[in-house]
């Protein structure tokens, strides 16, 4: 495990439980709106945190905390996430795994071994636009796979949306909605402009306003929403 953040406690990032939070560095996706350029382009990587200095953290605050958030990056590509998960279970931790989705493998192998109690997967837009979003040739029937695993899995999920101007028109919203068919927990969230992007190209004023924002979330959003992390993964 690359760990290249930890958040000793939050209370937005796991929906109904007071949590930690761990940042993982790597991703296959460079999506050039996203807030984590330190997780995302290795020239921006920065030393990581020992595994066993985060476990022991953990082990300390067993009680005062309910949950432990893996996000990043891109936590499926990680060589020892299940063994670090097994160990945060141990711990009697429920777990929430935040995703992109491109490792259905991953995914399926974690929920056999019933070692995720929350995922949260981004859905970026309509799939053809996934590699120009992206900047990797992202395979459909991989996300889709995901999708259905995560409708299935039995646990908590949330699909979630960035509303990016150029990648989410409503007609890509019309398209993500017939992708997550019968989903009953779908949200989208602003995208908030900043100097700390992966692409500042998209720092640009030409976005959605609130009020447009929140009619997209009137007619798009599927289920309660609930209190959760909201920014540019």
């Amino acid at each position: 495990m690359r760990i290249g953040g930890f958040q000793k406690l939050s209370l937005v990032d796991f929906p109904g439980k007071v949590a930690a939070t761990v940042f993982v560095q790597g991703c296959n996706f460079h999506c050039g709106y996203c807030h984590n350029p330190d997780l995302v382009l290795l020239a921006n990587f920065k030393a990581t945190l020992p595994v066993q200095e985060v476990l022991t953290f953990l082990n300390d605050r067993r009680g005062k905390i309910e949950g432990v958030v893996i996000t990043g990056g891109e936590p499926t590509l990680q060589q020892g996430l299940a063994p670090f998960i097994a160990q945060v279970k141990e711990m009697a931790f429920a777990v929430k795994l935040d995703t992109n989705g491109s490792h259905p493998e991953v995914l399926s192998s974690l929920l056999r071994s019933h070692l995720l109690d929350y995922i949260a997967m981004d859905i970026k837009s309509s799939l053809g636009k996934y590699p120009q979003l992206t900047g990797s040739a992202s395979d459909p029937a991989l996300l889709k796979e995901s999708i259905d695993l995560i409708i299935n899995s039995g646990i908590p999920y949330q699909f979630r949306t960035t509303l990016v101007k150029e990648f989410c028109s409503p007609e890509d919203l019309d398209d993500i909605h017939r992708l997550i068919g019968k989903a009953d927990h779908y949200v989208l969230q602003p995208f908030v402009r900043s100097q700390k992007l992966v692409d500042i190209r998209f720092d640009h004023p030409d976005q959605y306003t609130s009020a447009q924002v929140e009619a997209l979330k009137a007619k798009y959003e599927l289920g309660t929403r609930p209190k959760g992390r909201e920014e540019n993964i």
